[in-house]
């Protein structure tokens, strides 16, 4: 969960980088994909941490 906040982030800056290298090459789908997974992983990201704000916080706890 943590690297949520810097690889969404991180997804959107390189897969813009990478379009704007397109023209150059032909790598134009990959860099959308790059923007739209890290849009995902951003917008998921929030929703979860506000799921988790409404139920009283993060629980790591696995084990019974």
């Amino acid at each position: 969960m943590p690297l949520n906040i810097v690889l969404g982030p991180l997804a959107i800056v390189f897969g813009a980088v990478a379009r704007r290298q397109a023209a150059v090459r032909n790598g134009a789908g990959m860099a959308k994909a790059g923007i739209i997974l890290g849009v995902v992983d951003v917008v998921l990201w929030l929703v979860l941490l506000a799921v988790a704000t409404s139920n009283g916080g993060f629980s790591w706890y696995v084990g019974g």
